[in-house]
This record gives C-alpha cells, sequence and structure tokens, in this order.
C-alpha cells in the first residue's frame, strides 16, 4: 500500500453542502436561511451556550471560590527531602534549584520551601517564601534562611 492509495472508508465521508451558488444548485436565493428573522440575518443565530430555554450548564454549575484584586500567588514548592543533593554549608537559591533540576527556569521568580523531610546539614536557603517547620528544621541544623524580594514581572 502507498501513501496515495489511502482512502477513507466507504461513508466516511459527505461532501459538503454548496449554498449561494444559483437557483439551479436547489440552494441559492435565500441559501437555506430562509426568509428573514434573527437567523437569516449576517451574524445573527443562537448564543454560545444557549439551551433552548433551559437553564444553560454554565449557569447550573456551582460557583466555588473567591479571587481577590491581586489573584492568587503561586510558588513553585520545594520540600527539605530534596535539598539532600546540596553539599554542607552550600548556598540554596532559585537559580542553584533550577540547575538542579528540581523547580523549572520558569519557577525561579517566586519559589517556597516546604518542610517535607530532613535536612542531612547546614545549608543556607535563599527563597521567596519558607515555612516555619522547615525554617526550624534548617536552623536546627546550624543552617539560615534568607527571604528574597519578589521578582515583579513587567507589564
Amino acid at each position: 500500500m502507498k501513501l496515495d492509495e489511502l482512502r477513507p472508508a466507504p461513508g466516511a465521508t459527505k461532501r459538503r453542502k454548496k449554498i449561494g451558488r444559483g437557483p439551479g444548485s436547489g440552494h441559492g436565493k435565500t441559501s437555506t436561511k430562509g426568509h428573514k428573522g434573527h437567523s437569516a440575518r449576517s451574524g445573527g443565530g443562537k448564543a454560545g451556550g444557549f439551551e433552548g430555554g433551559q437553564m444553560p450548564l454554565y449557569r447550573r454549575l456551582p460557583k466555588r471560590g473567591f479571587m481577590p484584586y491581586g489573584g492568587k500567588t503561586s510558588y513553585a514548592v520545594v520540600n527539605l527531602k530534596s535539598l539532600g543533593s546540596f553539599a554542607a554549608n552550600a548556598v540554596v537559591d532559585p537559580d542553584g534549584l533550577a540547575q538542579a533540576g528540581l523547580i523549572k527556569l520558569s519557577g525561579r521568580a517566586r519559589v517556597k520551601v516546604l518542610g517535607g523531610g530532613d535536612v542531612a546539614h547546614a545549608l543556607t536557603v535563599r527563597a521567596h517564601a519558607v515555612s516555619e517547620s522547615a525554617r526550624a528544621k534548617i536552623e536546627a541544623k546550624g543552617g539560615r534562611v534568607e527571604t528574597l524580594p519578589e521578582r515583579v514581572a513587567a507589564s
């Protein structure tokens, strides 16, 4: 079998209805739109989501949550157990986390360190946010925690 021999199964495809091509076509003049009315006009027809007067799906479903004016603050999250690959007394910052493959390069703008797991040795952790449990575990091993200011995206 060759590519030029490929054909759809019989009955699988249907020719497009050609409308507005004169009276001989059988679909001339009003082009299957009938006479006058909203549906006969250009741009006419029902709105997207209209269900014939029935309450549309987007109004039937419950609305959840609240979004304040600033929107949600999303962080690239790193747990303490994944910082084991860093050497003792190393500086752990967003760039270092991205190089180690723990966060994406795009996630360096906001990094949060959570207290899941334990730290093997003292580290200097520089992040935009650090949970209380993570801070306590890092400082218990003799490490330091520095909070960074958030990078503001230029708009």
